[in-house]
C-alpha cells in the first residue's frame, strides 16, 4: 500500500490549466483499482492519494503520467507501507 503525496511546487500557477488533464489521470487510477482515495493536502499544500493493487515501479510509471508531474506543478513522494495491523473492515489492503 502507498502513500502519495503531491506537494505543489515551482509551477503551481499553471495548476488550472493541466486541470482536466489532472482528473482523468485520477479517474484513470480510480477505473484501474489503484486509487483508493484522493483528497487535498491542507492547507492548500496540493494533494494526497491513497494506493494499492500495485508495485513501486508501475506506481512511479503512473505518477510520472500525471500532468501536474509532467508540468512540475507537483512533486511527488511515494511512501511505501506495509501493513501490520488493521481495522478488519480493510483487510483487503494486506493483498
Amino acid at each position: 500500500m502507498f502513500t502519495i503525496l503531491l506537494t505543489f511546487s515551482e509551477n503551481r500557477a499553471k495548476a488550472s490549466q493541466f486541470m482536466e488533464g489532472h482528473k482523468r489521470w485520477i479517474s484513470q487510477g480510480f477505473d484501474e483499482g489503484v486509487f483508493l482515495v484522493v483528497g487535498n493536502l491542507q492547507p492548500s499544500r496540493g494533494g494526497g492519494i491513497l494506493a494499492h493493487n500495485t508495485t513501486m515501479e508501475e506506481l512511479t510509471e503512473r505518477l510520472n503520467a500525471d500532468p501536474f508531474v509532467i508540468e512540475k506543478i507537483v512533486e511527488a513522494e511515494i511512501i511505501e507501507i506495509t501493513p501490520a495491523r488493521m481495522d478488519e473492515r480493510l483487510e483487503f489492503l494486506k493483498a
